[in-house]
């Protein structure tokens, strides 16, 4: 939950359109699990350097692509416990003690949950290589 002095900027117009084209620079998935090989939607744009009262009113760290990334919930909770909780928490997701909705992308990009049922895109025989 956003903090007393930084309410009336998350509800801003600037806000709102600087995080929905940051998610859709990134195409709408957690930064960090992506890095994983893990395709998990993200849904909190976080900022990198926090926000405070001093910096709320400088766009160069509240509206900076260069200081925002996407995090799905999981991350975005571990981050603010900080680094040595991050680092525990991907450890742990490394070593499968963390489980999370995993995803599958085709050929053409669409992402679908793992045990969602899809039509896997259609094999012309005619432009198979022998």
């Amino acid at each position: 939950m956003a903090k007393q002095f930084a309410k009336s900027f998350y509800s801003s117009k600037a806000w709102q359109d600087c995080r929905n084209e940051y998610a859709k620079k990134v195409h709408h998935l957690c930064e960090n699990c992506l890095k994983q090989g893990i395709y998990k939607p993200g849904e909190i744009v976080h900022h990198k350097i926090e926000i405070t009262p001093m910096n709320i009113t400088h766009p160069e760290i509240t509206l900076n692509h260069k200081n925002l990334q996407l995090l799905c919930r999981d991350c975005h909770a571990a981050q603010h416990r900080g680094e040595a909780g991050w680092m525990k928490y991907n450890k742990a997701r490394r070593e499968k003690k963390i489980h999370s909705q995993r995803f599958v992308v085709d050929e053409n990009g669409k992402v679908f949950g793992k045990n969602e049922k899809h039509d896997p895109p259609s094999q012309d025989s005619s432009n198979e290589r022998t």
